[in-house]
């Protein structure tokens, strides 16, 4: 198990940004990892961080077990599947830097666009939960989730052109994520990043990161629908940009 101060120091302010992302606002859990990154080797990181969201998307399955959309998900989550296991396979062929930067920029042009149109006198109407793309994002979701811990993005882009309820988007995120984290558990186990020092160290901030998830639902059932959209776009437009910066930085 981790005693240095100073990954504590980081770690804490990540599980609690994981938390509240967790809760429902959605896009703030991209910029935990690298904020354990700056103490930890990145794969280490990751492996103290699965568990941790699992942890979390019990809390937050169970706040809203009652308000997800259940064809999204399963429209989602065979696509997603087959997308962790071509992570899995690929890892070590695809830069995660490449695939960071790509979904940054499909992050950040598709909220634009979105936040444009929804400003028009006439905004378009809500899309329906299609087959096609959903197959598509999902498979995108469950890539970028298992090389660069990026699957809210490709998420986002593909739900909230529904406009579903406020409680229905984030409870349909996380059951289709709590899935998709423990999928990723075969596969991390292959990959041999769980020890018995990380799975410690997780454990010891399992209470910041169950009551972090509480105050994220607690929260965001504070604002209102059109509010909560609107946030959402702001947060995936920052988090796009963060995403374009690491990749092209690392790349460059």
């Amino acid at each position: 198990m981790i005693t240095d101060p100073l990954f504590y120091a980081a770690a804490i302010p990540a599980v609690v940004l994981l938390g509240l992302a967790k809760g429902g606002f959605s896009g703030l859990g991209l910029l935990s990892l690298p904020l354990m990154a700056l103490v930890l080797s990145p794969v280490q990181a990751a492996a103290i961080t699965l568990p941790i969201l699992i942890v979390q998307d019990a809390v937050t399955v169970w706040a809203y077990r009652r308000t997800w959309d259940r064809r999204n998900v399963l429209i989602l989550l065979p696509s997603a599947v087959l997308g962790i296991v071509t992570g899995y396979l690929v890892a070590a062929q695809v830069s995660d830097a490449t695939v960071t930067l790509a979904v940054g920029l499909i992050a950040v042009a598709f909220a634009v666009r979105r936040m444009v149109l929804e400003r028009r006198a006439t905004p378009p109407q809500a899309a329906r939960a299609d087959l096609p793309r959903g197959l598509f994002w999902g498979w995108v979701a469950g890539f970028t989730s298992m090389i660069a811990h990026a699957g809210g993005p490709p998420f986002q882009i593909y739900v909230m052109p529904q406009k579903l309820p406020r409680d229905v988007f984030v409870g349909t995120g996380a059951v289709f994520f709590a899935v998709n984290n423990w999928i990723k558990v075969p596969p991390y186990i292959a990959l041999g990043q769980f020890s018995a020092g990380n799975l410690a160290t997780a454990a010891a901030l399992f209470p910041i990161a169950i009551a972090s998830t509480w105050a994220g639902v607690h929260l965001v059932r504070r604002v209102s629908g059109e509010k909560f959209y609107t946030l959402v776009y702001i947060l995936l437009v920052v988090v796009g940009a963060k995403l374009v910066i690491d990749g092209a930085m690392t790349l460059l």
